[in-house]
């Protein structure tokens, strides 16, 4: 049965006509709704009664939810999927991917699977509060790319987590996990380390008190070691991660600050963990000097 086909009728009252065609009803409710059909007396046997409950959330707060089933590495989504996703009823969640399609937030595939629309790529970049940043960095990660030949990425703080703005990676680079618009802990990735270091001093201890999750054996995933490093890339100005996400690669990040000298991202390169990679560093912090120098003096991230 396709994920549209709604069974309205096992979770809306049911109108008096409907006693004829179905059965005999059931007495009216103390409020004069009429109560609906058991199963097996008036309802087909493949549909089942569910009883609508109130959960006194917004729809906004219903398609927010439909959004954020999509991933990364599942960017199409049946409409059952969706539901089952957001916990929502399938009636729910066919209406409101209807709707949302209606305004071009969402599309459907020839197969009627479900994708994040372009008019919500084109909202996103239109208001985008890093749009600014990603276009003064630009250059600065094209000169560093031609440099390493391997990955150099933008991220900026979002709570406890470092979010990719821009990627430029090259053919047969070092293994890379990160991804435009991907997400990092912030203890496990040198941006994120970066981005703690310099971040309010409630996040630190909210981000020590863990859980610290280990990606592989180095990672950071004690307290104290992270109170360490934390300290060193604020003395030394950079964050060194060997083989912290992936045995074989190694995160160099350092800071971009904006014309107050605050700290608005980090910029890093993803390199093979080999010695010879410890020369990246002076470059990193070379190119993100020219990014500060290029951004305009209003603050650009709160």
């Amino acid at each position: 049965m396709d994920d549209d086909v709604q069974l309205d009728r096992a979770v809306r009252p049911v109108d008096p006509g409907e006693g004829l065609r179905h059965g005999p009803m059931q007495p009216r409710g103390r409020r004069g709704v009429n109560r609906v059909p058991v199963l097996g007396r008036g309802l087909p046997w493949h549909t089942r009664a569910v009883a609508r409950q109130a959960t006194g959330e917004s729809v906004l707060s219903r398609a927010v939810r439909i959004f954020e089933a999509f991933t990364p590495d599942e960017p199409v989504l049946q409409v059952s999927e969706i539901a089952r996703r957001t916990g929502l009823h399938l009636a729910t969640a066919s209406r409101l991917v209807a709707e949302l399609t209606s305004h071009g937030l969402l599309a459907r595939d020839d197969d009627r699977r479900v994708r994040i629309g372009v008019r919500m790529w084109e909202l996103a970049l239109r208001a985008s509060p890093t749009a600014t940043l990603r276009d003064a960095a630009m250059p600065f990660m094209e000169d560093v790319h031609a440099v390493v030949g391997h990955h150099v990425q933008l991220g900026v703080r979002d709570g406890a987590e470092v979010i990719f703005l821009e990627r430029l990676s090259a053919p047969k680079a070092v293994i890379n996990y990160t991804r435009v618009a991907g997400r990092l802990p912030l203890h496990a990735s040198s941006s994120g380390l970066v981005l703690l270091a310099h971040g309010p001093a409630d996040l630190r201890e909210r981000v020590l008190a863990g859980p610290l999750r280990a990606y592989t054996g180095n990672t950071i995933t004690t307290a104290s070691r992270l109170r360490a490093a934390l300290a060193d890339i604020r003395k030394e100005g950079f964050a060194w991660c060997p083989g912290h996400i992936h045995e074989e690669a190694l995160g160099v990040a350092v800071p971009v600050k904006d014309a107050r000298g605050t700290v608005i991202a980090a910029l890093s390169v993803i390199v093979p963990n080999t010695a010879e990679s410890r020369a990246v560093t002076g470059v990193l912090m070379a190119a993100a000097r020219g990014i500060t120098r290029s951004l305009p003096p209003s603050p650009l991230i709160q």
